[in-house]
């Protein structure tokens, strides 16, 4: 059964990029590639995987436009109501609500999960839509003050493992489900 996760690194005050999308502040922190949680080990668990346009046209300038191919193999999902290209046979432009392509997501990944890589935004509809089971997160020594938020939902989690790989603290939560609003403190006397 494909499980959906969201994997990435944010700042210690929850963002996943710079207000000008750069991740300068990630690049240069020490990582252990082999380490705990390293990406390589979740990367070979996945089977397909989707992005949001911004991310997409990060990968694009960081990667394509440097000369080197999109780095990706697998089935990508870029969803987005920007007027996109695909830069490699794998991409898939897609718009609408994430929920709408669960069936063509879960068939693209087989036998494998699916990564939702990013933006927040994008984590947090497929959380909404019931789609997401695991976030793991690796925290980086930095604040930023300001950003691109690393998940903009009300969301409970549950802390399933812990690790430390070198400057990066990290974890992996279960999904347990949206925040029940707060009640007032004379509903909650009651």
């Amino acid at each position: 059964m494909t499980r959906f996760h969201y994997y990435t690194a944010t700042t210690l005050d929850g963002f996943i990029a710079d207000e000008g999308d750069s991740l300068d502040w990630l690049l240069t922190q020490p990582i252990d590639e082999e380490g705990p949680m390293n990406y390589s080990a979740f990367f070979g668990t996945i089977g397909a995987m989707a992005m949001g346009a911004t991310t997409y046209e990060w990968v694009v300038d960081h990667e394509i436009r440097t000369g080197n191919p999109w780095p990706y193999d697998i089935p990508t999902f870029v969803f987005t109501h920007r007027d996109v290209e695909p830069v490699a046979d794998s991409i898939r432009i897609v718009a609408g609500p994430v929920v709408d392509r669960r069936d063509e997501l879960v068939d693209a990944a087989g036998d494998e999960d699916f990564w939702v890589v990013g933006g927040g935004d994008l984590a947090g509809q497929f959380a909404e839509a019931g789609m997401l089971d695991e976030v793991h997160l690796s925290y980086a020594p930095v604040t930023l003050g300001s950003g691109r938020p690393l998940f903009p939902r009300a969301y409970d989690l549950e802390l399933i493992d812990l690790d430390r790989n070198k400057a990066f603290a990290c974890a992996r939560y279960a999904v347990v489900g949206p925040r029940d609003a707060p009640q007032s403190g004379h509903e909650q006397a009651r």
